[in-house]
């Protein structure tokens, strides 16, 4: 009996260093994004994208070293994900507040963990979190959220879908971080254009440069590798929804960095996404 045990706990313990690093990776990027909207006058959310993406990309490959060989269309896929995920992010924060932005986006997540799912329950949860996503944007709430922020969001989710599976697969694809630093360099190409012709001459201002880098390093760095490495050890379905704070973490950081107030109705919303992503997780473990 305790030989048997034995062998589950290495299991056990890697499957828990897995969700310590999900849950890390889910605190620095809202943090990140909230000053990251400090910067949008000067940049726009194109052009800090952009820089984001760029910055750490530099990192990732100075770190990693990739050479480009492998599965490079599946890098490239997983690099436009990516690179079109952190723009509409962006072109969504900046114009509806972070916690609303990131609870529409987190449909995405949700649906990759259900998908497929013939639970009766996972049903459920789908309708709970569609029941608070539309509270956020009807019109009852107030009528002040902008249309054109929740489709960037809406599309924001769609990128978050596909960048679960992609990562998950880039992973398993490439040694390291190897794949993620193509991946970044490729996200980064895909919205040069418009970031470019959106910052300026901003692009070079030196202290807007080491803002940037503060950012891409908590928002894109330390986050992306640290759920690559999660995403080794546990099933998409899981990581999926064990970033169930996600929505509750951007309201706080909007709230802290930007001041961002969120009222009764809002707060509900955003609580009824967490919950239907905690119960689509728990069956999910179970």
């Amino acid at each position: 009996m305790n030989e048997v045990a034995g062998l589950h706990a290495p299991a056990s313990r890697e499957r828990a260093v897995a969700v310590g690093l999900v849950l890390l990776a889910t605190l620095s990027p809202q943090a990140g994004a909230a000053f990251a909207v400090t910067l949008f006058d000067e940049l726009g959310p194109a052009g800090a994208a952009f820089l984001r993406l760029a910055f750490a990309a530099i990192v990732l490959w100075a770190i990693w070293r990739p050479r480009l060989a492998g599965d490079l269309r599946l890098a490239a896929a997983f690099g436009l994900a990516l690179g079109l995920m952190n723009w509409s992010t962006y072109e969504a924060i900046a114009r509806i507040p972070l916690g609303i932005a990131v609870t529409i986006s987190f449909a995405g997540p949700l649906l990759a963990a259900v998908i497929g799912s013939r639970r009766p329950l996972d049903g459920l949860w789908v309708a709970l979190a569609a029941a608070g996503i539309i509270l956020l944007v009807a019109p009852s709430s107030g009528g002040s959220v902008d249309p054109v922020g929740i489709g960037f969001a809406m599309a924001a989710a769609a990128c978050w879908m596909a960048y679960i599976y992609l990562s998950k697969r880039t992973g398993a694809a490439f040694a390291g971080g190897a794949g993620l630093a193509i991946a970044m360099a490729i996200g980064a190409l895909v919205v040069l254009p418009v970031g470019v012709t959106r910052a300026g001459d901003a692009l070079g201002a030196p202290d807007l440069l080491a803002a940037v880098l503060v950012v891409a390093l908590a928002s894109s760095v330390l986050p992306y590798s640290l759920e690559l490495v999660a995403l080794r050890r546990l099933p998409a379905a899981v990581f999926g929804v064990l970033m169930s704070l996600d929505p509750a973490v951007a309201a706080l950081a909007g709230f802290v960095v930007l001041g961002q107030d969120l009222g009764v109705h809002e707060v509900l919303a955003i609580g009824m996404v967490v919950v239907a992503s905690t119960g689509a997780a728990a069956l999910s473990q179970r």
